[in-house]
């Protein structure tokens, strides 16, 4: 569509460009791509100084968040002479920048990124496994072992944890006061009636001034990943012996509830894509949002608390789990990256990190380390996140994830524009069936 629609352009664009101007349009578009290719190849180059120079190629937000680690990568840098390690912030879009370097044989030396592109990867061959390197390790025994399995694939682990979270319900008591709520919702029907509670219409007009709660519109994968605790809640699940399975009765159960929450007139949409965004949470236009401990809200001036997501069949939340690839370069590379994978799980940097970002440690020591429990006591919500993470599911990580989610998150938003949930699936369904009955005929 992307492609017709611009073709489509082309003629208004002629009437108006001048032969010049089209040289100039198209010497800009060729410079686009050299610069593209040249970004993937920076700080691959080795300079002759005797000391490795890696890079590591990150998109971590919000800046506060990134000036944490990069502060991190300057220690780790200063006590570690021969090895020093580049950080750079690859902002949007990430994965053609990645694929693009990767099929350019100039990929970076560490990579940050999220754990269900771990399919992708390892098939373009473009990752080392871990787990020989990380079972010779002493510290493997400090890491949250629950946290394995999510980096693991065909038998192999792929990537190591930077850092673990998973979502809550974050509400404003003073708007619960208001609305005579006492208590905090534990069922999906509690949290309806509350919501509705908190749905505000002063002027009588039919567009409350405040609603209960927001929930995102979208395809994208924040938008899949909110709706992710509904379904393990209602016993539902994507994928079964490695195909996607999106009709079943959790999955149905869970965009019904999302859409009932939307007729009652309770629950309002966020701008497209921009479900994580805390504005009108912060100005008391919705009185609760899904979100995890790294959000700004937690730095705000407002009044706040969270309480689990409440439960249909089981009570469960999903993981934010960040992870560090290994990308395969060269053997001395590899061995001086792998130095930095060490001490990103550390005590030292998971206490430092975690405390300046809200982010919970993966490191054990970490977590029950003096500095840490002290910080608990001035951010006590935490323990919200932390007493959730025992029942926290993930997101499956299988070779075609992009794929499963796109289609997910389009059957998430046309249910959330007014389709029925089980048409809007099966149609997901469909789609995800032909494109994997064409990936194994190859």
């Amino acid at each position: 569509m992307k492609v017709s629609l611009f073709q489509s352009q082309i003629p208004n664009f002629s009437r108006q460009f001048t032969n010049s101007a089209w040289r100039l349009l198209l010497m800009g578009i060729i410079l686009s791509i050299f610069f593209i290719f040249l970004y993937g190849c920076q700080g691959t180059v080795q300079k002759n100084d005797g000391v490795i120079h890696l890079s590591l190629w990150q998109s971590i937000n919000p800046p506060s968040n990134r000036d944490v680690f990069d502060k991190l990568v300057d220690k780790f840098n200063q006590t570690h002479p021969d090895v020093q390690v580049e950080s750079i912030f690859i902002g949007q879009p990430q994965l053609p920048k990645i694929l693009t370097a990767v099929v350019g044989n100039a990929p970076p030396d560490i990579l940050s990124f999220d754990p269900q592109l771990t399919g992708q990867f390892m098939e373009l061959g473009a990752i080392r496994p871990l787990e020989e390197w990380l079972d010779k390790l002493p510290l493997k025994s400090e890491i949250s072992p629950n946290l394995w399995e999510e980096l693991k694939l065909d038998g192999h682990l792929w990537s190591i944890p930077l850092y673990t979270a998973n979502l809550g319900i974050f509400y404003r008591p003073k708007l619960f006061q208001a609305a005579g709520i006492t208590q905090i919702p534990q069922t999906w029907e509690e949290l309806r009636e509350v919501a509705k509670k908190l749905t505000i219409d002063r002027n009588g007009d039919n567009r409350p001034e405040q609603y209960g709660i927001l929930l995102p519109l979208g395809k994208e994968e924040w938008t899949v990943f909110s709706w992710f605790p509904f379904l393990l809640s209602a016993g539902g699940e994507i994928v079964t012996n490695n195909r996607p399975n999106l009709m079943n009765a959790g999955a149905i159960a869970a965009l019904q509830f999302w859409q009932d929450l939307l007729k009652d007139g309770s629950a309002t949409l966020s701008s497209p894509e921009r479900g994580y965004e805390e504005d009108a949470f912060i100005a008391g236009r919705v009185a609760m949002q899904i979100t995890g401990p790294w959000t700004y809200i937690m730095k705000s001036n407002v009044d706040f608390n969270v309480f689990p997501i409440p439960a249909n069949l089981k009570p469960t939340t999903v993981t934010a789990t960040g992870n560090m690839y290994l990308m395969k370069t060269t053997p001395a590379r590899e061995q001086a990256a792998l130095k930095f994978l060490e001490y990103v799980l550390s005590e030292e940097f998971q206490t430092e990190w975690s405390m300046g970002t809200g982010f919970l440690p993966v490191n054990l020591k970490s977590a029950q380390s003096q500095a840490y429990q002290e910080f608990l006591k001035q951010k006590p919500v935490l323990k919200v996140f932390i007493d959730q993470m025992p029942v926290a599911g993930s997101r499956p990580i299988i070779p075609g994830y992009s794929r499963l989610s796109d289609s997910l998150g389009r059957a998430i938003e046309a249910t959330m524009l007014g389709a029925s949930p089980k048409t809007a699936l099966k149609q997901a369904q469909a789609n995800l069936d032909s494109i994997w009955d064409s990936l194994q005929s190859r």
